[in-house]
């Protein structure tokens, strides 16, 4: 189907929507206006539904967002833009499968519950197939203010992973729509502002790491899928998956998951079996996208065949399953670990590429290495001069010659004023840097470079 008609079916559900909950406002309950709304509502999400397992509304200034599609919010929405600012709603899931009567429920919410402040963020009844949140959209305004907003997104999807983990623990299933929800606003953020978000998966701690590195995967696995061109509900199904790679690890003993040395044989066949079991955990969940089990159980394969479960061969690996290969090896590596120093972006895709590219898909890793770049966004590097820089945007043509913000010159001195450099272009300058010669590391010098971002 083309773009117009989508956009007509989403402005049409916008407006449907406006109209149940105006007329909820101005009816009693039960009225015959009220319930042709609500059925006009159910038909408009029916529709978009034939296109999308799931729709998302987001509410962003005097704008309605349906799917990353800006739509006229026209004088017709402006009252619901007000009532959803009113009560702290900035993005709204609608899964496929939702029914009239979580329609009605929802509806009848918005229209009565108090306003909120926004700091407390939306509080609206638990529906099965209806989730409400808040919505990631690139800042207007620069500096660490930018930086924060995605900070405070990644740390609270931190403590989520943590949650699906904890409830796959002790429900031996992991929560589906604690991880929905926390997938939506990072797909709506790597849709909108990918540098910034990857950028927040170079933060290393190895305490939580088990968490931090389901977050990143998902977040490297999306923003491989974005600059492929895929977005919408299928993005959030790769980010989804990607979360809930390594979910079977909650079957495999402590003494063996938390050791700090080295495995012995025994203890690294009993380690993959996480594949299996991962794929068995997802598969018994509800509401999991069929992609997730597949990506557990495949995430460890090689294209020639090698890695495990050992004796699976596969013709061919799904493109979500090689996208998180490359997400899942490229942030172990660069992970400091209790047992494990990180290793530099250059050296991991040296890694990548190895077995003259027969494990891995090698346009996905050059793909990849566009993305990242030899040297990250938000790394802090030395130049050829000496001057210290932060990283501050990637050059796809030449990975190894990103754009920076020099912050320390040649002598050493911090500057009040850092100003940037593309060294794709500072050779033809002369007297400027013109490469990169080491990363830095900023706890030598006391310096968090996301601030400079």
């Amino acid at each position: 189907m083309t773009t117009a008609p989508r956009a007509q079916l989403a402005d049409e559900l916008l407006r449907r929507f406006a109209a149940a909950v105006r007329s909820g406002q101005l009816y009693s309950k039960g009225h015959p206006i009220i319930e042709r709304n609500l059925e006009a509502l159910g038909a408009a999400v029916q529709l978009l539904h034939g296109l999308e397992s799931s729709i998302v509304l987001g509410v962003v200034g005097d704008e309605v967002i349906v799917d990353d599609m800006p739509i006229s919010k026209g004088e017709t929405l402006g009252g619901l833009i007000r009532r959803l600012k009113q009560i702290s709603v900035e993005r709204i899931t609608i899964d496929r499968g939702v029914t009239a009567e979580e329609l009605a429920a929802f509806v009848d919410a918005v229209m009565t519950i108090e306003a909120r402040p926004e700091a407390e963020g939306p509080s609206l009844p638990t529906l099965p197939h209806i989730r409400v949140g808040r919505v990631m959209v690139e800042q207007r305004v620069e500096g660490s203010a930018d930086m924060a907003t995605f900070k405070r997104l990644y740390s609270d999807a931190v403590s989520a992973a943590e949650s699906v983990w904890d409830s796959a623990c002790t429900e031996a299933q992991p929560d589906a729509s604690v991880a929905k929800t926390m997938i939506d606003g990072l797909a709506q953020a790597v849709s909108q502002n990918r540098t910034a978000l990857l950028a927040l998966t170079t933060l290393k701690n190895y305490d939580n790491y088990t968490f931090t590195h389901m977050v990143n995967v998902s977040i490297l696995t999306m923003g491989q899928a974005r600059a492929l061109g895929i977005d919408g509900s299928l993005l959030r199904e790769f980010g989804l998956a990607a979360l809930m790679h390594d979910i079977g690890k909650v079957r495999t003993p402590l003494e063996v998951l938390n050791k700090a040395d080295k495995l012995t044989d025994e203890e690294f066949t009993i380690m993959k079996q996480h594949t299996v079991d991962g794929a068995e955990i997802l598969r018994a969940t509800a509401d999991i996208p069929t992609l997730a089990p597949v990506m557990a159980f495949e995430h460890h394969l090689r294209m020639d065949g090698t890695g495990y479960p050992v004796g699976v061969k596969r013709p061919t690996l799904n493109l979500g399953t090689m996208l998180c290969s490359i997400a899942d090896v490229y942030d172990a590596m660069r992970s400091q670990r209790r047992y494990q120093q990180a290793f530099p972006s250059d050296r991991i895709l040296e890694v990548l590429k190895r077995n003259d590219g027969t494990q891995f898909d090698q346009h996905l890793v050059r793909r990849f290495a566009q993305l990242i770049g030899i040297y990250p966004v938000g790394n802090l590097v030395r130049l050829d001069r000496g001057e210290i820089a932060v990283v501050v945007k990637i050059y796809a043509p030449d990975p190894h010659r990103p754009q920076v913000k020099v912050i320390v010159d040649r002598a050493g001195t911090r500057l009040e004023l850092p100003y940037e450099l593309n060294l794709w272009e500072a050779e033809a300058e002369g007297s400027q840097a013109t490469s990169i010669v080491a990363p830095v590391d900023p706890a030598e010098l006391g310096i968090d470079p996301l601030t400079l971002l």
